[in-house]
């Protein structure tokens, strides 16, 4: 598919697993997350491809034990080379969740990563991927009409063996639509749900009449799961 012309208005969001990727691995053995930043080529022989990659990441975890874990896991991966870590972070630790942050550069197998199939049937990445619980949450736009999306997706799934679920998908398609109900399109399925049902159990009211353990009880999902679907979709909403 060309990416030439300009994007559509069509913006989704992809849970995704790929195979061989050391993330996927790390955080579905570990607590804690990383978010990918950016890729860079290695140096290579004149006319040759890289062999490999550098990638700029960040670790994230609610304690610092927990990110330490996370960072064996992936120096112990097959699939990663070797973990540099930054002594000084990013701007503001690139807003990365979690209480605890390290950013760092890994080198590893450009064969080994899913965007370069993503971005050759029309998808564009439009914001740092976040890897957590063994997946992967891709924010993109694409580039083409909206029938062509379950086509691309089925390509992206046949050339890399990913397993890929759209959990959000919006379109700038309607004028009449308000400015909060094109925020709320943005959020994920998970956040949505968690959102709105903390909003009608009363947890924004003044004084506060559920707490976020009874709130997490009510969605049978853990108490630091609640909290960090709250914070991305109060983020996405609150944002000017």
């Amino acid at each position: 598919m060309s990416l030439q012309g300009e994007l559509s208005s069509v913006r989704l969001t992809l849970d995704l697993w790929h195979p061989n990727c050391w993330a996927i691995e790390a955080t579905d053995r570990t607590g804690g997350g990383v978010l990918a930043h950016a890729v860079y080529n290695s140096p290579t022989t004149e006319g040759e491809s890289p062999n490999t990659v550098k990638g700029l990441f960040t670790a994230f975890g609610d304690t610092s034990a927990e990110v330490e874990q996370l960072l064996d896991a992936i120096r112990e991966s097959d699939h990663s080379g070797e973990v540099f870590e930054l002594q000084e972070r990013f701007g503001r630790a690139r807003n990365a969740p979690g209480n605890v942050v390290r950013e760092f550069f890994l080198e590893y197998d450009p064969t080994e990563m899913v965007c370069p199939t993503l971005l050759e049937n029309g998808f564009v990445h439009s914001a740092p991927v976040h890897i957590e619980d063994g997946s992967e949450e891709w924010n993109l736009c694409f580039a083409g009409d909206r029938s062509a999306i379950e086509e691309s997706l089925d390509d992206v799934r046949e050339q890399s063996g990913a397993e890929v679920t759209i959990t959000s998908i919006t379109t700038s398609e309607a004028p009449d639509r308000s400015t909060r109900e094109q925020r709320l399109d943005t959020l994920t399925t998970s956040q949505r749900e968690v959102f709105e049902h903390a909003r009608d159990a009363g947890y924004y009211e003044w004084p506060r009449e559920i707490t976020t353990r009874e709130l997490a009880d009510e969605l049978d999902v853990a108490k630091s799961t609640l909290l960090e679907h709250l914070r991305r979709a109060e983020s996405k909403l609150l944002d000017p």
